[in-house]
């Protein structure tokens, strides 16, 4: 099995929310062809507008030469079938369980390479789960990249107990060679590494909100300013998405059974009334 090569190699990524259309501005950036899908036109237009106007400000801050050769790398439409052809596949879609479980085994009928990567980008649900879908799951892992993709230099490899350790090293080489970014392994183990200690981070500045200790403008300034955290942990909730927030706290504590992981009934609200945060225009903050 060869390793990967970043001149051959042919990337999918499966939803152009807003990690799924950073891994493919990433991957493009680094001279990759990429294929990216949506599940409707309409998704695959928004898709298309974000990307356009990740690359637009790139370019005007000098970050790559020209936005349009970046946009070239990159199709995007609503036919799975599209990915046959490729040599790593990267799941970016909604955190459920049952929905990316069924798209494995979508994937598994369409990607012709039996080498093929079939990856999931997922914060939180067990690779294990998917890769079991699938009729090689010696070919599944997790590749978790943090938002905002082209910024961020980390990323999570996550082999489950059938992974082949030749798909850890290709997926390796891949973030390092590939996309010039940082790999760090992590058990099969909801929340992986970051988000289990973020998570419940982020839950305990919910509950100071919820219980009336402090403002999420206090409770993020203290962070910010006593402890030189780039950003406070409402303001990175909203970021996340409130949403993905929610479900990544399930998972863990439907894991772990621990107090620390229960998602408190603000969160669960304001889930419940679409506000998701930044990308809903709303979350702790009112963004325009």
């Amino acid at each position: 099995m060869s390793e990967f090569s970043s001149e051959t190699s042919k990337v999918g990524v499966i939803g152009c929310g807003l990690m799924g259309a950073g891994i493919a501005e990433t991957c493009a950036r680094t001279g990759l062809d990429v294929v990216v899908i949506e599940n409707s036109h309409g998704a695959a237009q928004a898709g298309r507008d974000r990307l356009e106007k990740s690359v637009s400000r790139a370019e005007a801050k000098g970050k790559i030469a020209s936005a349009a050769d970046v946009l070239d790398r990159i199709q995007i439409g609503t036919d799975l079938d599209a990915l046959a052809d490729r040599t790593i596949v990267i799941e970016a879609i909604l955190e459920d369980e049952t929905t990316k479980t069924e798209l494995f085994r979508r994937m598994d009928a369409i990607v012709t390479d039996r080498d093929a990567i079939l990856a999931s980008n997922t914060s939180s649900i067990p690779i294990i789960k998917l890769a079991v879908a699938t009729s090689r799951p010696e070919q599944v892992i997790g590749v978790h990249f943090f938002n905002p993709v082209p910024v961020l230099s980390l990323v999570e490899l996550i082999p489950s107990f059938l992974t082949d350790p030749a798909t850890t090293e290709r997926a390796r080489a891949f973030v390092h060679t590939g996309l010039g970014k940082h790999a760090i392994d992590c058990q099969d183990r909801a929340g992986f590494v970051v988000n289990a200690l973020l998570i419940p981070f982020l839950l305990s500045a919910i509950r100071m909100v919820e219980g009336g200790f402090a403002s999420p403008e206090d409770i993020d300034e203290g962070l910010v300013r006593g402890c030189s955290h780039p950003l406070g942990p409402l303001a990175l909730t909203d970021l996340i998405g409130l949403d993905t927030t929610k479900a990544i706290a399930e998972s863990l504590y439907e894991e772990y059974k621990e107090t620390q992981y229960a998602c408190p009934p603000l969160l669960a609200r304001m889930v419940d009334a679409g506000l998701l945060g930044r990308k809903s225009g709303r979350g702790f903050y009112t963004y325009s």
